[in-house]
């Protein structure tokens, strides 16, 4: 049996890195060793604690790096940066994601650019700017999806789409880029609820009808990134289901 593969001292880069699933994701890979590229927009300030927090235990082992993922002008300056910082990449998580209804007969076309933008098309670009870096180093690419992205939540049309789309992006990926690099998505299923809050008995519905009978945490989704980044060098091209059983029960 092939020994786990150490994450010290390589390179992640964590797009959406500064709050919720990011920021677990970060602390379990820097805990594990690796040097962090955090990547954030809007939330300057939350990145700047998380790096400092990280630096606290291990200096020098974090580079901070700003900018509009739907620029894909901007996409390859952020992959620049994180070589300058690092000298190499080895793991890119695209993990930042739009999310909020669409109800049809209300759909805009900046909300589809939005949300097709964050879930399909910034991870694209940026796996094909990152893609000669990581071919080097024989890395990987992680791809946030959604339980969603195959079982349609009612409201968001567009939202279920654009997962849809990153679920089978991840899997061409992993037959485009094999066999130097290793593609997979973990679907997370009720991990967070969402920032601007749902009625308490929706809550409840979706509870009751997960196996587990219980919400998940960040550090659930973290664990399982680790373990694809660090423990499956024969797993590419697999969406796993991070949903207490969600997936089964609906």
């Amino acid at each position: 049996m092939e020994a786990a593969s150490s994450l010290d001292r390589r390179t992640v880069l964590i797009t959406g890195a500064a709050v919720r699933v990011g920021a677990s994701m970060a602390r379990a890979f820097h805990a594990a060793g690796a040097n962090l590229v955090l990547h954030y927009r809007h939330s300057a300030s939350a990145a700047r604690a998380l790096a400092n927090e990280l630096e606290a235990s291990r200096g020098q082992s974090t580079h901070l790096v700003s900018g509009d993922l739907l620029d894909t002008r901007v996409l390859p300056t952020i992959i620049d940066s994180t070589i300058a910082a690092f000298g190499r990449l080895d793991v890119l998580i695209n993990n930042a994601s739009s999310f909020y209804p669409t109800p049809l007969g209300s759909i805009t076309e900046a909300q589809w650019q939005d949300l097709m933008g964050t879930n399909v098309k910034a991870p694209l670009f940026l796996s094909q700017a990152a893609a000669p870096h990581l071919r080097v180093v024989s890395g990987q690419i992680i791809n946030i999806v959604d339980i969603h992205g195959t079982r349609p939540l009612r409201d968001h049309p567009v939202y279920c789409t654009a997962k849809a789309v990153l679920i089978m992006l991840t899997r061409s990926l992993a037959r485009e880029l094999a066999p130097a690099i290793r593609v997979n998505g973990i679907a997370p299923g009720p991990v967070l609820w969402p920032a601007n809050g749902d009625a308490a008995e929706l809550r409840d519905k979706v509870i009751d009808r997960t196996l587990l009978k219980r919400v998940g945490s960040p550090e659930d989704i973290a664990r399982t990134a680790l373990f694809l980044a660090a423990d499956a060098p024969y797993i590419t091209g697999q969406i796993l289901n991070v949903d207490g059983g969600r997936s089964v029960a609906w």
